[in-house]
């Protein structure tokens, strides 16, 4: 699989998904020479490459850079894959975008429009990257944390909820990518530890 973009929510998803078997071929803008050192310990099962040939390599690929980056990546080699959108709208960052300050989409539809023949869903957005590697349980554990994921595409949906369980994580399906707020920055479920009926509560009491 592909990862386009190794900060530290893709530095940690490269090392989850390369203990559970996959082969992730990660990218970042500035070049695969300076992944070297993350390359090295992640072991046989990850290489680096450029964005392009990381949305090539993959058959199913998790973008996670800044909102403002998002039109840097290209779209046509991830048509028809699955596409795993972790982003966020920080504003400090990203500059401002009106259309989301004015509440008229999402990040995430804003990742649909760009990856136009892609699935896109939201994914391990609202979770802290050091807990995605080691705050994960068996099913059935009591208090089993919970994470939301929301997409226009039930199979990418199914794919995520799948993820999820390796990584030891409960799901909760919010809906459309038109929903995916309601885990985002200054909402109640963003970054907090819950189950999954804690996190029903705090994505009904989301306000926009």
């Amino acid at each position: 699989m592909g990862i386009i973009g190794a900060g530290h929510i893709g530095s940690a998803l490269a090392e989850g998904l390369v203990a559970r078997g996959y082969d992730v071929v990660i990218a970042n803008s500035r070049g695969p020479e300076t992944l070297a050192d993350l390359v090295d310990r992640l072991g046989a099962h990850a290489r680096a490459a450029s964005a392009r040939e990381a949305a090539e390599a993959a058959d199913w690929a998790v973008v996670t850079v800044p909102l403002k980056a998002l039109g840097d990546i290209p779209a046509e080699p991830l048509a028809g894959k699955i596409v795993l959108d972790t982003n966020n709208y920080y504003w400090e960052r990203d500059g401002r975008i009106a259309e989301l300050d004015d509440k008229l989409t999402t990040t995430s539809e804003m990742a649909q429009r760009h990856f136009a023949d892609a699935k896109v869903v939201k994914a391990f957005n609202h979770i802290p990257a050091a807990d995605i590697t080691t705050d994960g349980s068996p099913a059935g554990t009591p208090g089993r944390r919970a994470l939301a994921t929301a997409s226009d595409h039930p199979d990418a949906v199914a794919h995520v909820t799948a993820l999820y369980d390796e990584f030891g994580f409960d799901t909760v399906d919010i809906g459309s990518l038109a929903e995916s707020w309601r885990v985002e920055r200054d909402q109640p479920a963003y970054v907090v530890r819950q189950d999954a009926d804690e996190l029903r509560a705090n994505l009904a009491r989301a306000e926009r």
